[in-house]
């Protein structure tokens, strides 16, 4: 199956698993009202910037894996610049989580 980009869709192995294993959590997250969603969101990211040491680092861990999952479903489809600001967020997120549980910020 050809998508937007051209590319073929058919997945293997890892990829295909994967997408197996998340078409159960992406269709209960969808079927959530959008306000449900963005409080979690919002609610991670204030654990994470008002919190401190490693209750501070797991609320963004929890973000960042979220962000990480929703963008290897999405790979495929992604350009090159959606690619690289997916790879920056994801290691700002990191980044800002681990020096949050050594002290650092």
């Amino acid at each position: 199956m050809e998508t937007r980009s051209g590319r073929d869709r058919r997945a293997g192995g890892v990829r295909a698993a994967v997408e197996r294993w998340s078409a159960a959590p992406v269709v209960f997250l969808h079927r959530l009202p959008r306000a449900v969603l963005l409080v979690a969101v919002f609610a991670l990211l204030v654990i994470g910037m008002a919190g401190t040491g490693w209750v501070a680092a797991a609320g963004l861990l929890v973000l960042a894996a979220a962000l990480a999952w929703f963008a290897f479903l999405n790979w495929p489809e992604l350009e090159a610049q959606g690619r690289v600001l997916r790879i920056v967020a994801l290691a700002v997120l990191v980044g800002f989580a681990l020096g949050r549980g050594i002290g650092r910020f």
